[in-house]
């Protein structure tokens, strides 16, 4: 176990340093503040909003009882994270082009309404995958066991 958390160790600190040269070498020292800023603010809305949203929504679900299984708790935190990661890469796009002139062609899309259709879309998802989840367990319960006679 020690060899594994050295190695795992060892690789995510050669990760991080391979992503500081490849930052430093690749973006200009003018936009580093900015980049700073960007991270500084998603370490901040992770541990202030998503952290806390995922951990209250698993917390009320599983307060619902035997009715709703650790699976779908899960579906529903997996939901809440995927759409909360495309929303943090989504908004810089949304907050540059309310900045820009009303030039279609540098940001050509909608990305508002897009990033508003993809939480409808994963909402979609996590419902019927937690409708299918939630029907299995109810058929599981109520089969009887196999040693019964």
């Amino acid at each position: 176990m020690r060899a594994a958390r050295t190695t795992l160790i060892l690789l995510g600190t050669s990760g991080l340093l391979f992503g500081l040269y490849v930052l430093v070498d690749t973006v200009r020292i003018t936009r580093l503040p900015g980049v700073a800023l960007w991270i500084g603010a998603a370490i901040v809305l992770h541990d202030a909003v998503l952290a806390p949203l995922v951990f209250f929504c698993g917390l009320l679900l599983r307060r619902a009882g035997r009715r709703v299984t650790g699976t779908i708790v899960l579906v529903v935190q997996a939901a809440i994270v995927v759409g909360s990661i495309m929303t943090l890469i989504v908004v810089p796009a949304i907050v540059a082009r309310s900045l820009t002139s009303n030039n279609p062609s540098i940001l050509p899309l909608d990305y508002g309404r897009n990033l508003a259709l993809f939480w409808v879309a994963v909402a979609l998802v996590a419902t019927v995958w937690s409708v299918v989840l939630y029907a299995r367990s109810r058929r599981a319960n109520q089969r009887p066991s196999s040693r019964q006679s």
